[in-house]
């Protein structure tokens, strides 16, 4: 019996599986040690009365992460998730480890996430090779929600937005400085709060400002987080998370003026994962 977790900072998704073809998924809020402790990240699985109900019959847990990059930061998951499942074989990775497996399989490629925050590396068939390090939503995250939601607003604040996007901004959210002040500096979770303005701009894509914006911010990520890798030209390049999906045709856009060969774009990297996981431990029995 099977879990698999792919986690966000905004959500975690989950498949649960016999090995057949029978699956069960779940959705809870995404889970990130950066911010979140051991006993939040339990609490809020119990919560799930389905999460916990299948608890006895899971012999593996894969649980691929934002902010997994570390043992130290791992082990703040892995309590979590030994504490429930206790007759589980546990195991905490990067997210970008899951968007390889998830994207690449076995076969050499770039795998690149464009979530509430992004990150790249090269496969090479064997090992993860990432020369741009993720430096999160404050420094980096280029191309991914909070990038685009820190630019966004802080246009809105200079004034620098087209008249009819600023006034769009005040209509729907009712922003004041004073507001946006409280929930990027005070409230928890400034990341998740940043990325959350990516509806507003999906939901205003016909407007040719919002349309460059974000290519713009594509083009941004393929000059520093791509064009950094010898093999950029030679192989595919993956993408996952839900930024890359709802505007993959001005990311298809980008990839061939930037003269990328494209290859996986998802939404949902877990479901890839489960199957990868499934031939794992098919191959080890």
């Amino acid at each position: 019996m099977l879990l698999v977790a792919d986690s966000g900072s905004t959500k975690c998704d989950w498949i649960f599986t016999d090995g057949e073809e029978n699956r069960i998924t779940f959705h809870t809020m995404g889970f990130n040690p950066f911010f979140h402790s051991t006993e939040l990240i339990e609490s809020e699985i119990r919560k799930n009365e389905e999460l916990a109900k299948i608890a006895p019959m899971v012999e593996h847990v894969f649980f691929y992460g934002a902010g997994a990059s570390s043992k130290d930061r791992n082990v703040i998951v892995e309590k979590a998730l030994r504490n429930i499942y206790t007759n589980a074989n546990v195991i905490v990775d990067h997210d970008l480890n899951g968007a390889v497996y998830a994207t690449c399989g076995d076969e050499p490629g770039i795998s690149c996430i464009m979530g509430t925050g992004s990150n790249s590396c090269y496969f090479d068939g064997k090992d993860i090779h990432e020369e741009v390090p993720a430096l999160g939503y404050v420094l980096g995250d280029e191309a991914g929600g909070t990038f685009y939601g820190k630019e966004l607003l802080r246009m809105f604040l200079y004034n620098e937005l087209p008249e009819k996007v600023h006034n769009a901004l005040v209509e729907r959210y009712h922003l004041t400085k004073e507001e946006i002040f409280e929930n990027v500096y005070n409230k928890p979770n400034p990341n998740v709060y940043l990325a959350s303005f990516m509806r507003f701009l999906s939901d205003n894509r016909d407007s040719k400002w919002v349309r460059d914006f974000i290519y713009n911010g594509f083009s941004k990520f393929i000059n520093i987080h791509i064009w950094k890798y010898e093999m950029h030209k030679d192989v595919p390049v993956h993408f996952v998370g839900s930024v890359a999906y709802h505007f993959q045709e001005l990311l298809k856009e980008a990839c061939k003026i930037h003269r990328l060969n494209i290859g996986v774009i998802t939404r949902e990297p877990v479901l890839n994962l489960v199957e990868y996981h499934l031939n794992k431990l098919k191959v080890k029995a």
